[in-house]
């Protein structure tokens, strides 16, 4: 399945449908989700990253729970070259797998941003690792919300 930008990503889905927020890791995978609305992202996971097949099936099974119906995957453009290429290639590889639609946003910084945020909340440093996955998809989908409603 094709990767759109935002204005076209914004006419392939339906009304009333929630966004799915993902931060592909190494490790992990972090999931946010938005309101109906889409106007507010929340922390909603993780997910162990691991083959494709079993991280799409996982993710189709929680739009079916949420009643979501598009992907907004980060996009590390501040790294060059092989590993933006990689989290392209996933991307259109998981859109595919999941039927959904799937834009890809900016997603440099949000992890950094995320334990910034919540060393400034107080959080332990243990409590920062369980979390800062979600928190970071959550940014992500944050900026994608953000953005269409400039449209």
């Amino acid at each position: 399945m094709k990767l759109f930008n935002l204005r076209e990503f914004s006419t392939q889905l339906a009304p009333g449908a929630r966004l799915i927020g993902l931060d592909p890791g190494a490790r992990r995978i972090g999931v946010a989700l938005s309101d109906v609305g889409r106007r507010i992202a929340s922390p909603y996971g993780t997910l162990a990253r691991g083959k494709l097949q079993a991280n799409a099936a996982e993710i189709t099974a929680i739009a079916a729970a949420q009643t979501a119906g598009g992907l907004v995957i980060g996009l590390p453009v501040d790294e060059l070259g092989r590993s933006a290429q990689a989290a392209r290639d996933w991307a259109h590889a998981l859109a595919a797998a999941t039927g959904l639609p799937a834009t890809m946003v900016d997603e440099s910084f949000t992890s950094a941003d995320a334990h910034a945020r919540m060393i400034e909340a107080g959080l332990s440093r243990a409590r920062r690792g369980a979390v800062v996955d979600k928190v970071a998809a959550a940014t992500i989908l944050q900026a994608a919300l953000d953005a269409l409603h400039e449209f």
